[in-house]
């Protein structure tokens, strides 16, 4: 009896059990797909995914309707900014009360005294390389960027690749998050202090997106277009030594079907570097977690709470290869050898990505303006007044500049 009542406990019938309409808009990767996963396994309501590279550009337009189209969205701590800014996302300290007991307190995303998200995952860029291409050039991982750019030169003047530099440099988003990254590490600040007032059209900034510009040089020539799922493709193909790529992504690198074996055998990890002589990492620090819509009825908003605390409960982690994909901040995590890369970040002193109310206005600026300075087709300095420029005029009109 004991043994048919511990079978029928760990089913997802009685694990899961809702009572309402649940459906999530996430990224795409693989930790933030197991947990989409888990919340389908619950029964008693509709449970839908909608797990895309283009997340930010619906999540909010998906939750400002009445009722929203989607209960939750699945966010990291630049994005949250947007749906708090327009009062999308419901507080969750009663259904933590209800249902999350279980729950660490450092997954608790606690803004203003109120709970509005809970996070599952840490994650940060790192530098991921082919051990076997440096030991072939005899050097070692680089700690910096310059270090970087000196073995990509190496690399292609021995004739071993021609593009061996990958990013995730894709207009728009991607490549306003390295320039962050790489502003940050030469000590920029993107506000002046206290104030909404922008800070990039600086000597950091320049800097910054003069070594964007040189690392560039040594990418395939579409940089441009490159997220992060085609910089991976192209270290998959062998056609890349050294890169930026986020933890989330890198411990599921070479796992993919048809990776070379060279590849899978030369893949390593080490921590973010540093840039211009600094000891900040030219990196960020970000957690992923999910939300709660506000415009849906209290029986959906149970309902989609539930199902995803189901989805990131601790034995999840029994599946190896779940246990893989990030650093989970779910209890009873082990970090394992492919999260090295986000444990230096935070050893390293990373900087945390800003939780602003007006850094989305300016990522967006960011990622609008700079393409046509990585085309040579006008200065950094006039880059940057254009981003400044955006960003003031968007940053008016929400009421954080007068």
């Amino acid at each position: 009896m004991a043994a048919a009542v511990c079978a029928l406990t760990s089913t997802t019938a009685l694990a899961c059990e809702i009572n309402g309409r649940v459906s999530i808009v996430g990224n795409e990767f693989p930790a933030i797909q197991t947990v989409g996963a888990g919340a389908k396994e619950c029964q008693g309501g509709e449970v839908n995914t909608n797990l895309t590279a283009d997340h930010q550009k619906i999540n909010l337009a998906g939750m400002q309707g009445d009722p929203a189209e989607y209960t939750s969205a699945i966010i990291a701590n630049s994005s949250i900014v947007a749906l708090m800014n327009d009062d999308v996302i419901r507080p969750l300290d009663d259904l933590v009360a209800k249902h999350g007991q279980d729950l660490k307190k450092n997954q608790l995303i606690t803004i203003d005294g109120k709970i509005m998200a809970v996070a599952f995952m840490a994650n940060a860029q790192h530098l991921v390389y082919r051990k076997d291409i440096l030991e072939e050039i005899g050097v070692e991982p680089p700690k910096t960027y310059e270090e970087m750019i000196e073995a990509a030169k190496m690399i292609r003047e021995k004739g071993i690749m021609e593009n061996p530099v990958g990013g995730a440099y894709k207009s728009g988003w991607n490549l306003a998050q390295e320039f962050n990254n790489m502003f940050l590490g030469f000590g920029g600040q993107h506000f002046k202090p206290g104030t909404a007032e922008p800070n990039i059209n600086s000597e950091a900034g320049v800097k910054a997106l003069e070594m964007m510009k040189a690392l560039s040089e040594y990418m395939n020539p579409d940089f441009l277009t490159h997220d992060s799922n085609a910089t991976n493709a192209e270290y998959r193909a062998g056609n890349v030594a050294l890169m930026n790529m986020w933890g989330s992504r890198a411990a599921t690198l070479t796992t993919a079907e048809g990776v070379p074996q060279e590849v899978i055998d030369g893949f390593a990890i080490a921590g973010p570097m540093t840039v211009g002589g600094g000891e900040t990492p030219a990196s960020t620090l970000w957690w992923d977690g999910w939300t709660v819509a506000k415009n849906i009825s209290d029986e959906e908003a149970e309902a989609t709470f539930v199902a995803l605390n189901h989805a990131i409960r601790p034995d999840i982690l029994s599946d190896d290869n779940v246990a893989l994909q990030a650093v989970w901040l779910i209890d009873g995590y082990k970090p394992t050898d492919k999260a090295i890369g986000v444990f230096e970040a935070a050893n390293a002193g990373t900087i945390p990505y800003p939780m602003l109310p007006y850094m989305g206005l300016m990522h967006t600026a960011l990622g609008n303006e700079l393409s046509d300075f990585m085309q040579g087709k006008e200065s950094a300095e006039q880059a940057l007044a254009d981003v400044e420029a955006a960003y003031v005029a968007a940053a008016k009109e929400k009421g954080f500049l007068q």
